[in-house]
């Protein structure tokens, strides 16, 4: 089988292209559901919709880095505050760090059900720059249209934005006192730890949720990442991570013979022909490692997945129990694997990043269920990248800017105030720190948990290790603030 391109994007695919191996996209929530439907039954609604919260517009600093006057340019950002909770002035203040999507919060979350009440803390949501409501240059196309104006959309450019922001904020709402905690996931779980790092005058601590700060450079071995896949899969049963590694084959012969291309086809029931099978098994790979990533109570994908395959009957042939899973995961629908979609803003937005400054090395060697060797290859993503945009990638820059070697070191020293939360059924967990670094840098991990399931809405089927895992969060975020009054009095 031919090798593929890591590109670390959530591609624009149809019918008529070869799709790179996907690898799924740094945020929260499975991308199968729309903005507007979670697993398990939880919405995503706009803030702007519900009375609890009130939507605002700050005039940002287009660059908060220079002094030409072109930097001085502003543009509007959407924040959101919910102050249903809220004590006044000198009570806490929650910040959600916005990632690589439009501002939306949960009905349910974890900020919503649990911190706001918990610590009578106002909310304050913040969309990230060229997402959603937040684009500068006045327009998307404008702001998308080449690397001079995409060149504003960086990890250092989005947290001097919540910076100006969060300073804004205790402004009007006269509460200088009021200690400020930054929260985030994936993507903004990353960006809640730099935050922290860089800006420990303005937040007294950070609550970052599967966050692969390590998955830069070689800190976190390539093939980590999808060692956990097959790891997850193999556990979820034995028959069934043999049928996918089997299946690899089994694709490659099929397509190899007369009319082999029709079969597939018609066998996984594509929404169009296939122009060869790399398209079928990159979106099968792809769909195993979200599968995974997202393997969260109470409908564990994974498990669905397997079950299906397994359960196809004796009369199933390989490619059959395949397509059974394939159905367990979507659903039933009149077609699957290539249908015609358009780039989110998502899509946009994130391939920029990882074409500049995010370059996550992920890979896999022959010890997985997927097929032969894939390696990263820097020099033909960097390629491909200066291309498209016609700037190369710096892959080295985020260890430069932020740290990430020897991190036990260098955090012991300087850091504080850090809650690194991780499920370890989650594959980029191993790319987060797995293990304390000091008194105040904190790591809670679940051995059951996935991609940023603390910070989803309670619910009565959470069992009972994901309860504690948030319980102990609130813990250790209340000792923050009561150092932080105690201080307080003591200045």
């Amino acid at each position: 089988m031919a090798k593929f391109r890591f590109h670390i994007l959530y591609l624009f695919l149809t019918a008529a292209t070869t799709a790179s191996f996907e690898v799924p996209r740094l945020t929260m929530y499975d991308p199968r559901y729309d903005s507007h439907h979670l697993a398990g039954g939880q919405t995503l609604a706009l803030p702007a919709a519900t009375e609890d919260f009130e939507s605002h517009f700050y005039n940002q600093t287009l660059d908060h880095f220079n002094y030409r006057p072109e930097s001085y340019v502003t543009f509007r950002q959407r924040y959101v505050v919910n102050s249903k909770h809220w004590a006044g002035p000198g009570a806490p203040i929650f910040v959600y760090l916005g990632a690589e999507a439009p501002l939306t919060h949960n009905s349910k979350s974890f900020l919503i059900d649990i911190v706001a009440p918990s610590f009578n803390a106002l909310l304050l949501y913040i969309e990230h720059r060229y997402y959603g409501e937040s684009i500068p240059f006045g327009s998307r196309e404008e702001a998308f249209r080449n690397s001079s104006t995409l060149g504003y959309m960086s990890s250092q450019q989005a947290i001097a934005d919540y910076a100006e922001i969060i300073l804004n904020v205790k402004e009007q709402f006269n509460t200088d006192n009021s200690p400020v905690v930054v929260v985030g996931g994936s993507y903004g779980g990353m960006l809640a730890t730099w935050f922290r790092l860089k800006y420990p005058h303005l937040a007294i601590g950070a609550l970052a949720s599967s966050a692969p700060i390590l998955y830069f450079d070689d800190i976190t071995p390539q093939d980590a990442y999808y060692n956990v896949v097959t790891k997850d899969f193999r556990e979820a049963s034995e028959t069934c991570y043999q049928t996918i590694k089997e299946s690899w084959a089994e694709i490659d012969e099929t397509a190899s013979k007369l009319d082999g291309l029709s079969t597939l086809g018609k066998k996984f029931r594509t929404c169009a022909p296939l122009k060869n099978s790399t398209y079928l098994t990159n979106s099968l790979g792809g769909l195993y490692a979200r599968a995974a990533q997202y393997n969260a109570p109470p409908s564990y994908p994974v498990t669905q997945i397997c079950t299906a395959i397994d359960g196809s009957g004796p009369d199933k042939n390989t490619l059959d129990r395949i397509f059974a899973g394939v159905v367990a995961y979507y659903g039933e629908k009149l077609c699957y694997i290539n249908e015609p979609t358009q780039p989110s803003e998502t899509d946009v937005g994130w391939e920029w990043q990882t074409c500049s400054e995010l370059v996550i090395p992920i890979g896999f060697g022959n010890d997985t269920m997927f097929w032969s060797e894939d390696a990263f290859n820097l020099t033909e993503f960097s390629h491909d990248c200066k291309e498209k945009y016609g700037v190369a990638p710096r892959p080295h820059w985020v260890t430069t800017y932020y740290g990430g070697h020897s991190i036990k070191r260098v955090l012991k020293r300087f850091g504080s105030n850090i809650i690194f939360s991780n499920g370890l059924k989650d594959p980029y967990s191993r790319g987060g720190v797995l293990e304390n670094i000091s008194d105040t840098i904190h790591v809670v991990y679940t051995t059951n948990g996935s991609h940023c399931l603390d910070l989803y809405g309670s619910s009565v089927t959470d069992p009972k290790w994901l309860t504690v895992q948030r319980e102990e969060e609130i813990d250790i975020m209340h000792g923050w603030l009561t150092t932080y009054y105690k201080d307080l009095q003591v200045d």
